[in-house]
């Protein structure tokens, strides 16, 4: 694992770039949640397990969070941040998938489309905000490029509907931050990126 940090539109990003043993089937940048960090347990854990599946992994902070700040940038700096650092890292030859928890799923699936990405891995997807249903985000999710969401089924900001291109994995007993069996849920995101051929 090596980390450094690159510059962006938006200031400098931090990268975790974590190697697989062999050479690497494919390429997953992922993202942090609004106040979080790339070290989050459900993070960590696919990391890990994918890392172990022969996928390169590189793990994005936000230049907001390397910044020190808690608050979250708006929805288009990051986006414009997280695009950039894709631009640098991205590996042509590379199946790109872009993914993320919470906030970092909303960017992954924001840009999807726009960055050519074969596929979305989105953890903790935020549907709407607490108690308010009716200010869904679903238009944000891609509708054109095969995409995971795994989501706790006690997730106070709602599980997603599955649609012809959005599978949605819902997994018993967890909350928002997803630590009630992540490595369930690292081994569901092993195994959709194997029915794709991104994985070993």
């Amino acid at each position: 694992m090596t980390s450094t940090e690159t510059e962006t539109p938006r200031g400098p990003a931090g990268i975790r770039l974590v190697e697989p043993a062999g050479p690497p089937h494919s390429l997953l940048f992922l993202g942090h949640g609004a106040g979080g960090g790339v070290d989050a347990p459900d993070l960590v854990a696919v990391c890990d397990a994918v890392t172990a599946a022969g996928v390169r992994v590189v793990l994005v902070t936000q230049p907001y969070r390397m910044a020190g700040r808690r608050a979250p940038a708006p929805a288009g700096q990051l986006d414009e941040a997280w695009s950039a650092v894709i631009a640098r890292y991205r590996v042509p030859e590379l199946p790109l998938i872009v993914g993320g928890r919470s906030s970092g799923a909303r960017v992954a699936c924001r840009t999807a489309s726009t960055l050519g990405a074969a596929g979305v891995l989105a953890l903790a997807f935020p549907l709407h905000p607490p108690g308010k249903p009716d200010k869904s985000r679903a238009a944000e999710l891609p509708i054109d490029v095969p995409t995971l969401v795994l989501n706790g089924d006690r997730d106070p900001f709602g599980v997603p509907t599955p649609t012809a291109n959005v599978e949605v994995a819902v997994r018993p007993g967890a909350t928002h931050d997803l630590r009630k069996d992540v490595a369930g849920t690292a081994e569901l995101a092993v195994a959709w990126m194997r029915s794709h051929g991104w994985a070993r």
